[in-house]
């Protein structure tokens, strides 16, 4: 009899955390390297936020919170959802967690039974296929184009859909290409799920400061007010407010839904840290001008290196509308059948080359 459960066989651990593992220990052992691997802005958590925790701690807030975060928590993340996305939620139809990964892992366990089927356009983040399998689903794969801006449309969200399709993942601006749907587009998704009411959308909004050129966010709950009930709208303070660390994500959605999270959470993890649930208050709450600030530093940065990226023989990028990545082609390097001379079989090869030679860490797509 194996000590491993047999399920553990079906996943991988993240490519992302495997490669932030590998270069840490470069640079323990005193090697330069730039990593580029893990989503994590470089800019500290702003003082104000570190001043509530702090003050937390002083307080004697130590102790345990209710499962789905505290109240004043819950209340801080549904005036944020009234004020910026113009969505109203009651206190039971929101929920802290560990990270917006957590929330997303909550979610699909709570919900998904062997065979249910989740969407998820590619390029994806890529603890999502990983998280379906662990919690008996299927995940179907939506493939998109670099010509089409890495977005799927309504007639390939229509095709995709079976009787069988629980979720869509829709995440905008996404990881890794940087793509945000318009409003228009959000309208055109929407009237397509309108038509299969067996369908729930994870609207992954941990990007949505991170937004360049002027662009409006958008997320689909409060574009296509009839889909909110179906709809459990994630978010986070990890990147906007550079705190990954602190470990605290949260989304509104159906309080059906709201409910079996909680459940989960309370036989596995329990409340979030309550000196982060402090410091989330702060942040969510505090002067949110900061952000244009970062937003301004983060678009310069993609435009030096989408530049330089484009300049250079054989490599080539879509300009990002949102988040903090580069999505290379490199495709160019990649053999794509056995008689081809490319240097590389895939792009794991590609990270690894760039790793070993270049002590430059990043991501494959």
């Amino acid at each position: 009899m194996s000590l491993i459960a047999s399920r553990l066989s079906q996943i991988k651990p993240s490519p992302t955390l495997a490669i932030s593992e590998q270069a840490r220990e470069l640079i323990r052992q005193g090697q330069d390297v730039i990593s580029l691997s893990a989503g994590e802005p470089d800019f500290d958590t702003p003082t104000f936020v570190k001043q509530a925790a702090v003050n937390a701690i002083w307080d004697g807030a130590t102790k345990y919170t209710a499962v789905g975060g505290s109240v004043a928590l819950r209340e801080a993340i549904a005036r944020k959802f009234a004020r910026e996305n113009g969505l109203k939620y009651e206190l039971d139809e929101i929920i802290a967690s560990v990270g917006a990964k957590h929330i997303l892992y909550n979610a699909l366990m709570a919900t998904l039974n062997a065979g249910d089927e989740v969407l998820i356009p590619a390029p994806y983040w890529v603890s999502y296929p990983d998280m379906v399998t662990l919690a008996g689903g299927k995940s179907v794969i939506i493939q998109t184009s670099e010509k089409k801006g890495f977005k799927i449309t309504p007639e390939q969200l229509d095709a995709a859909v079976t009787s069988k399709t629980k979720w869509l993942i829709l995440n905008s601006p996404g990881n890794p290409t940087g793509s945000a749907y318009t409003e228009t587009e959000l309208k055109a998704l929407g009237k397509i799920l309108l038509k299969h009411p067996q369908v729930y959308v994870l609207s992954d909004d941990i990007y949505e400061h991170i937004l360049y050129d002027g662009l409006t966010f958008n997320t689909l709950a409060h574009v296509v007010p009839k889909l909110k009930s179906r709809v459990l709208t994630i978010n986070g303070v990890s990147k906007a407010y550079a705190m990954t660390g602190w470990r605290i994500g949260y989304a509104g959605g159906p309080k059906e839904i709201i409910k079996a999270m909680t459940k989960i959470q309370s036989q596995s993890t329990s409340n979030p840290c309550s000196i982060a649930q402090a410091a989330a208050i702060a942040a969510l709450d505090g002067d949110q001008r900061f952000l244009q600030e970062r937003t301004a530093d983060f678009q310069h940065r993609r435009d030096v290196i989408v530049k330089g990226i484009n300049a250079i023989e054989g490599l080539s990028c879509l300009l990002p509308e949102g988040a903090f990545y580069i999505f290379v082609n490199v495709s160019s390097f990649i053999r794509q059948s056995p008689e081809q001379q490319a240097p590389f079989a895939d792009d794991l090869e590609v990270t690894k080359f760039l790793l070993e030679k270049a002590m430059i860490a990043v991501v494959p797509g």
